[in-house]
């Protein structure tokens, strides 16, 4: 099943972030999608969810990428948009320090320009070293890098957190970045 609950979360991950029209399902202002639309959608395009199986993929997922409404209606990504959405955050302290975790191969412009949204809506932060580099990782070999978040926020750029706790902000210049190491000195 493991298999199949990872091919269901990327699933979920295309039509709530970032192409809902692919199964002709509509979300909200906040990133919400009908439950029952979203199932019978997902059945129109060959993927095998119920009610059931989608509860167990949201509730098992070590990311916790999505939300469940209160009333058991509605699902939504926690971060990670393409499309507009409001997801309602507040802005918050951020811990002094955060991390990010990238591909070498991507290193040298960043370390140029600061890390930019680009497709989404937010530049993704980590508390945890393992966290950004994992992370990193899915798109080569990795490197962490550390994020001055309290110099940030002192200059008035303003930090979110997502329901999975997803540190969220609109740009990382690059006077605030640090290389920390790679994914093999991190141990």
């Amino acid at each position: 099943m493991g298999s199949q609950f990872n091919q269901i979360s990327k699933f979920l991950s295309l039509v709530l972030r970032h192409k809902p029209e692919e199964i002709g399902l509509h979300l909200d202002a906040q990133g919400w999608a009908n439950i029952e639309q979203l199932i019978a959608g997902a059945q129109q395009a060959q993927v095998p969810l119920d009610r059931a199986t989608l509860f167990e993929v949201v509730a098992s997922s070590d990311k916790q990428r999505f939300s469940i409404s209160e009333d058991q209606q509605r699902i939504r990504a926690n971060q990670g948009h393409s499309i507009p959405v409001d997801l309602n955050l507040k802005a918050c302290q951020p811990p002094d320090t955060l991390y990010h975790g990238t591909a070498t191969r991507f290193l040298e412009p960043i370390l140029a320009q600061g890390l930019c949204k680009q497709a989404r809506q937010h530049v993704h932060l980590s508390e945890r070293q393992s966290t950004a580099l994992a992370v990193g990782s899915r798109y080569g070999k990795a490197v962490l890098l550390r994020v001055d978040a309290a110099a940030m926020q002192a200059q008035g750029h303003l930090f979110y957190v997502s329901e999975n706790q997803v540190w969220l902000v609109d740009a990382v210049p690059a006077e605030y970045l640090e290389l920390v190491n790679s994914a093999d000195d991190t141990h």
